[in-house]
């Protein structure tokens, strides 16, 4: 039997290969949207893809169930209680897949995260015929947690309803399983699909009976509480994500043939006068020495997807200023969550714009025991801390104003105008996306140099608990 992860640090998330050694049958779990990496390990194992399980409609990214049934003729599979525009095999509690003698599927119904979800067992027949050898638990399990009840993509039922089906899930069906049996989940530490995730990729029921705090001893009641409690706020592309995965739309390489393409600089220009996002995908230090006035930052190095699935508008054109080379993946990365409307790449990148001083902007950096000085002199600039509230509340700079990136957009008119504004996340990356939002609003800013973990590590003053806005 061949069992593989592959996992995707951006999204923190995790996709599987299953297949018979002998019979050369493959079956791909919840996989990203550009499916290439499945397809060429196939081909050089000599297996061939016949199948692809997703365990529940994805919310944080677009799956890439039709790009495999398109490229490789997949069957689809998804849970009986699922609502698909594409034909799928609906699979049921001890519904059987088996790609040959030694290698079996079966499936279990775990509604919680969502109402369809499923999770899959893996039976390596020539082992054991009876005991699973691995349950891939999707967004049931994670290792230290359990799925959020309370997404988006649970629409017309609440997150009370499925807290609740989720305890009987996990108590009645995963729970069940020998102690044993691997654990391998559809989402690492990072994803927002959970409140406590562990960097581990990997574990057992047994070690999760034990250590995983959502399943603990407790009623129903309790359960449902603690779940639904202090989970951080989903990102507004999650819904669409949902419906997205339900859709027969275009496959990535569809998109990625038409939307990649060299823009001038005039072209441009244009677009951006016309309504178009100009997404510059630099490196924040880069951005900030140099970029074409309007455009946003959000760094290819960081949470990319994500936060261009929070900050862009979906509905909007995005053109793309990107170092030569990373162009196509900086839409890639994009088409992973949905983000399809690409209109191309300013050719050249920034240096289309040289000899062209006035379509471009900088801005100030300052470092930490520079902005210590200022803050003790008589006109101290506001300090705009755009980390989240849990963040912000945990430590800051004392006097911050905390206004989260994910809402920053909504809420400029609550950044005050006529002195001077240094701004900082907790490392400089989420900093230069606020940045560039409030320049578009001509609220200009410093930023502060590696945010306030550069405060910490020169060991300035800090503050924590709740405080008034």
């Amino acid at each position: 039997m061949i069992l593989k992860q592959y996992y995707l640090g951006c999204l923190a998330h995790a996709s599987y290969l299953v297949a018979d050694e002998k019979t050369r049958e493959a079956v791909i779990v919840d996989p990203k949207r550009d499916v290439d990496e499945y397809v060429k390990d196939a081909k050089k194992q000599g297996l061939e893809i016949r199948h692809v399980f997703l365990t529940h409609f994805h919310a944080d990214f677009v799956s890439g169930h039709l790009e495999l049934r398109d490229r490789c003729g997949a069957k689809i599979y998804l849970g009986a209680r699922a609502e698909a525009e594409y034909d799928f095999v609906p699979m049921k509690t001890g519904s059987k897949l088996d790609l040959g003698k030694r290698v079996r599927i079966q499936v279990l119904e775990t509604p919680g995260h969502t109402p369809e979800g499923i999770s899959i067992l893996v039976y390596d027949l020539a082992k054991d015929r009876k005991k699973p050898h691995a349950v891939l638990t999707g967004d049931t399990l994670f290792i230290g947690d359990v799925g959020r009840p309370d997404l988006m993509a649970s629409v017309g039922m609440t997150a009370t309803e499925l807290a609740g089906m989720l305890y009987d899930s996990t108590r009645k069906k995963l729970l069940k399983l020998p102690d044993e049996t691997l654990v391998y989940p559809a989402h690492g530490a990072g994803s927002l699909c959970g409140k406590n995730l562990s960097d581990d990729t990997v574990s057992t029921i047994g070690a999760q009976r034990t250590y995983n705090y959502a399943l603990q001893p407790m009623t129903k009641k309790a359960f449902v509480g603690l779940v639904t409690a202090d989970q951080m706020e989903a990102p507004a592309y999650f819904s669409y994500d949902a419906m997205l995965n339900r859709k027969d739309r275009a496959t990535l390489e569809e998109n990625l043939k038409r939307v990649v393409k060299p823009l001038s600089l005039e072209a441009v220009i244009e677009a951006q006068k016309a309504g178009a996002q100009v997404l510059d995908v630099r490196p924040a230090i880069d951005f900030e020495a140099s970029h074409l006035a309007g455009s946003i930052n959000i760094g290819l190095g960081g949470k990319y997807a994500t936060w261009a699935g929070s900050i862009l508008d979906r509905t909007k054109p995005i053109v793309l200023i990107a170092d030569s080379g990373t162009e196509e993946e900086a839409a890639m990365r994009l088409g992973r969550i949905g983000f399809d409307d690409v209109s191309g790449y300013l050719e050249g990148g920034m240096h289309a714009l040289d000899g062209r001083p006035k379509l471009t902007r900088r801005r100030q950096r300052i470092t930490a025991p520079a902005l210590l000085r200022q803050l003790r002199s008589k006109k101290k600039p506001l300090v705009l801390d755009v980390r989240s509230e849990h963040e912000w509340g945990g430590k800051r700079i004392e006097g911050s104003v905390n206004v989260p990136l994910n809402h920053l957009r909504e809420r400029t008119a609550d950044v005050p105008r006529g002195r001077p504004i240094v701004i900082h996340c907790g490392s400089g990356y989420r900093s230069a996306i606020a940045a560039s939002i409030l320049a578009q609003e001509d609220i200009e800013t410093t930023d502060l140099v590696g945010g306030m973990g550069a405060w910490e590590a020169a060991k300035l003053p800090t503050v924590s608990g709740e405080a008034a806005p």
